[in-house]
């Protein structure tokens, strides 16, 4: 990723519906969501949910998928590590493994007990 990639990544999510309907979509995971469904939950017009999802689009954080009569979103993962490698790649002065604890406590906190980091498996 470069630099104008991460601005337009970071640009699209520094607004609080973006942001909402990201992290909804991370938390379901390579499945997606219909549109009807976002707009349900975060309680945003279909019109508005569509503005803001071809924000998110161009960002190239979330893909749409067409299923019969619905379209699917899900948040492009890939994209989303690229973003988080450029925010931590100089990361304490080139010594990346003293800020990896910090984003794998980070995960650990957020995926619980059973998931453990890539780092913790391949020393296993």
């Amino acid at each position: 990723m470069d630099t104008r990639q991460a601005v337009a990544a970071l640009g699209a999510l520094a607004q609080e519906t973006r942001l909402s309907i990201f992290r909804m979509l991370v938390q379901a995971g390579p499945a997606g969501l219909a549109a009807g469904r976002l707009s349900e939950e975060l309680k945003v017009p279909p019109n508005t949910l569509s503005f803001h999802l071809k924000e998110l689009s161009h960002a190239a954080l979330v893909t749409a998928r067409p299923e019969s009569r619905f379209v699917y979103y899900s948040a492009d993962f890939g994209q989303m590590a690229a973003l988080m490698t450029f925010l931590t790649e100089n990361c304490c002065k080139g010594m990346p493994g003293e800020c990896l604890s910090v984003v794998e406590t980070a995960l650990g906190q957020r995926c619980g007990p059973n998931v453990r980091p890539a780092s913790s498996r391949r020393k296993s």
